[in-house]
């Protein structure tokens, strides 16, 4: 039933190219649209006007990202930017349903055409559509697209802007990410009805399947690596024995050293992070009991910049076996090979984007900084699944990093994120948009 490699569409699956946070979850859904992802701001035949308008808003968004780190001055840049989409306080709970300012200016921008030509391409098939990003969503109600509409959240909580002007007369249904976004969707106005609990999409290539068989056994390997002294196995071996068929791990294979995989966001914020990581890691990697993924997306600039701190550093011998710098050839190709990097993890570092769901794959995540109030939320939300932390000092980190695996620490938090986090969204989502009964556990209220 959930097949991998579909060549048939089935439903429109839509993104926008704006960073990294709405595309990955539209690419582990492209089974649904037969492998091709079409981005809203940036598809065949866009209208000149549409795309200028989605361009200024992502490098807008891009240079205040990039401008946080500055000293005194980012924070207050980028300040004034997350209050345009601040998220209110959840308690008490009460009426949020009134359009803010961000909404009222997308039906203004509408109301001059922006997105009709969109609409009016995809009705030409008109299948269920699924967007990641709340615009997409708005444009096919007001441009009356014929079809099913959804509207996938990807972040732990969201603000008023994944709402339209008249929430209670809207036909767009939700996929909620986790239990606070359902209860945050009902304070907007959004009928309980047209919210669907399903977590959020892993890919299926991690998962293998319902019964998850592929997942258990990456998992079984990588808590052998994050706990060598047996102290997380010694406490826990009846559950692992009766979850993963595992009891202990007496000794950890050598031809699979530990790795940490660094990565940054689109629009490359916190790159200056990884070279204090790959500076404090030297002792570590050059004694090769570590090996190190930067990850820097698409962005080739940016694993310039990683190459340069290398030889800097002294370790171009270490390239690539025990430092590799991924250079995907294009965004799609990183996108595709995106799963195999996760796989061949085993700590990830990265910003409390989208990525702290994935947590639900049993990876361990340290935080870097928010980057905005979604982000906040986002690294709330983890550490109340106990699947990560905020990090040390990155200047420290050859020091409090093998501690924290010594111990066992990273072990549990990745048992934590594989057993309390949603593994199976993509399965959930795919059902509930071909019409078919979910043969999977309803998930907890975690809010």
């Amino acid at each position: 039933m959930h097949s991998h490699s579909a060549t048939q569409r089935r439903a429109w699956v839509v993104d926008v190219n704006m960073g990294y946070g709405h595309s990955r979850p539209a690419h582990a859904l492209r089974d649904l649209c037969g492998g091709t992802v079409l981005s809203a701001n940036d598809y065949p035949g866009i209208p000149d006007h549409d795309k200028t308008s989605w361009q200024r808003s992502r490098q807008l968004y891009e240079w205040f990202s990039r401008a946080q780190p500055i000293p005194y001055i980012g924070p207050l840049i980028f300040k004034a930017l997350d209050r345009f989409q601040q998220i209110p306080a959840f308690y008490p709970n009460r009426d949020l349903s009134a359009p803010n300012l961000q909404v009222r200016q997308m039906y203004a921008m509408m109301r001059r055409g922006f997105g009709k030509h969109l609409i009016e391409t995809l009705q030409k098939e008109p299948l269920p559509l699924l967007t990641t990003f709340f615009l997409p969503a708005f444009m096919a109600e007001y441009f009356d697209y014929p079809g099913d509409i959804y509207c996938l959240t990807t972040d732990a909580d969201i603000s008023r802007a994944w709402v339209p002007l008249d929430p209670a007369r809207s036909r767009i249904r939700y996929f909620a990410s986790n239990g606070r976004v359902v209860e945050r969707l009902k304070l907007y106005g959004v009928q309980e009805s047209r919210i669907f609990l399903t977590g959020f999409p892993m890919p299926k290539e991690l998962i293998g399947g319902t019964s998850a068989e592929h997942l258990k056994s990456v998992l079984s390997r990588r808590l052998c690596q994050l706990d060598p002294h047996g102290y997380f196995h010694e406490i826990y071996f009846r559950t692992l024995k009766a979850e993963l068929g595992i009891e202990r791990c007496a000794v950890v294979k050598q031809d699979r050293p530990l790795t940490l995989l660094y990565m940054v966001g689109g629009a490359g914020a916190q790159r200056s992070v990884g070279v204090e990581i790959l500076s404090s890691l030297k002792g570590l990697l050059k004694r090769k009991q570590l090996r190190l993924v930067l990850s820097a997306g698409s962005r080739h600039d940016i694993a310039d910049y990683f190459a340069s701190a290398v030889r800097d550093l002294g370790l171009q011998k270490l390239l690539p076996t025990w430092i590799d710098i991924p250079r995907p050839a294009s965004r799609l190709a990183y996108f595709e090979e995106f799963p195999a990097l996760l796989e061949q993890a085993d700590i990830l570092w990265t910003k409390p984007s989208e990525m702290s769901f994935y947590t639900g794959l049993g990876l361990p995540i340290i935080l870097t900084d928010p980057i905005g109030s979604q982000e906040e939320f986002n690294r709330t939300w983890l550490q109340y699944v106990g699947g990560g932390t905020p990090q040390f000092p990155p200047r420290w980190a050859g020091e409090w990093l093998m501690d924290w695996r010594d111990s066992g620490a990273l072990a549990r938090m990745a048992w934590n994120g594989y057993v309390e986090a949603p593994t199976h969204g993509t399965y959930r989502i795919e059902d509930t948009i071909l019409g078919r009964p979910w043969d999977l556990r309803h998930l907890p209220m975690i809010i």
